[in-house]
């Protein structure tokens, strides 16, 4: 069972990866297969276990991923990111502001913000979550057991923001993962998305997996065997013409869910450039349009995806209680101008295009 409690810590909404080799390639290196070169630099390492590595994406050259057939060439630089960490991974406490919004002997409640990573991973050492924890809970036995996830049952994307939970003792934890396992935790994000969704609720499911034309994203399949079962509960909160404001309800936690899943019925997350949110989907082609969408995205750089509430058992009071937190700035400047914008539309090309133009002047000096 516990190893089940660990697959659902992972099946999050964001995949940390960790570099568990690193080497640069000498100058005078003659051109050889990376699995046969590989084979002699690592220790216990078959050619069939670094051809899988490298067909799950895990090789990477000069930081881009590579087939086990790459010919190595001098310098390379060569790693091999996993999604797990190495075992003596040392986590190092770095005085970083949290925003904390509840905390007790046994659990701690962060807002995080955007663009913070949950914890340490391949290019991100620090300034991570995970160092603020590790200075914040200072002398606290169960995060100092070189526990490279210390108290995390589960963990939020980096562009993401809102309510994370970290338990601060066993018990606690062992209580929060066994929620979270039987998809009893109460948690709900919220979405701008882009389009007009056809109905006022709804629920996408399917099996979500690695896309095989790009290992570092996720799609939704209808196949068993190609991901893992996902289930997600939606309602629309507002209708802002182009975009939508909605509510997701997660009933699994699968690693980039929301995003598939908004993706997967033609509503990606408004700015998400990993799935497709960060140009214009929705709208006219009318020039000014274009620049307040351009606008809008400069404003909010990443995801419009927040973590809005999170409630679950309490592990030692065993009452439910339930946490909510506020927009982040970003976001709600973002939905305040599409708000504006679809109160006036402003930028909205004429349905008459046989205007002449001093009608058109008109129109332009009143927007």
């Amino acid at each position: 069972m516990q190893e089940d409690f660990e697959e659902e810590i992972d099946a999050s909404e964001e995949q940390e990866l960790f570099e568990h080799f690193h080497l640069v390639v000498d100058k005078g290196q003659s051109m050889l297969r990376i699995d046969k070169f590989l084979m002699n630099r690592m220790e216990n390492a078959s050619r069939t276990k670094i051809q899988a590595a490298a067909d799950a994406g895990s090789i990477l050259v000069n930081e881009k991923p590579v087939k086990s057939s790459y010919k190595v060439k001098p310098l390379d630089v060569i790693s091999i990111v996993l999604p797990t960490p190495p075992k003596d991974t040392e986590i190092v406490p770095e005085d970083i502001p949290l925003n904390i919004i509840y905390e007790d002997d046994d659990v701690l409640l962060v807002n995080k913000n955007p663009g913070m990573v949950v914890h340490p991973g391949y290019n991100n050492v620090s300034g991570t979550l995970v160092n603020a924890l590790a200075w914040h809970l200072k002398g606290n036995e169960f995060m100092e057991e070189k526990n490279i996830r210390p108290g995390l049952v589960h963990r939020i994307d980096k562009n993401t923001s809102g309510i994370l939970v970290i338990a601060k003792n066993e018990i606690a934890m062992t209580h929060l993962a066994k929620q979270f396992f039987d998809h009893s935790i109460e948690r709900t994000y919220q979405a701008l998305v882009w389009g007009d969704l056809a109905e006022d609720q709804g629920t996408i499911t399917g099996y979500i997996g690695r896309s095989a034309r790009d290992r570092k994203i996720f799609q939704l399949y209808d196949d068993p065997e190609k991901g893992k079962w996902s289930v997600t509960h939606y309602r629309v909160i507002e209708r802002l013409g182009y975009v939508s404001l909605i509510e997701c309800k997660l009933e699994t936690g699968r690693t980039h869910q929301i995003r598939v899943h908004l993706r997967s019925i033609g509503h990606p997350i408004f700015s998400d450039s990993t799935y497709g949110g960060a140009q214009i989907v929705k709208g006219t082609s009318f020039t000014r349009y274009k620049q307040f969408v351009e606008n809008c995205f400069t404003l909010m750089p990443r995801q419009g995806l927040h973590a809005k509430s999170l409630g679950f058992v309490h592990p030692a009071s065993k009452k439910t209680i339930l946490f909510n937190s506020d927009l982040p700035e970003d976001f709600q400047q973002v939905i305040d101008k599409w708000r504006h914008y679809n109160q006036y539309k402003p930028f909205e090309e004429p349905d008459d295009t046989k205007l002449d133009k001093d009608s058109k002047k008109a129109m332009n000096a009143k927007n």
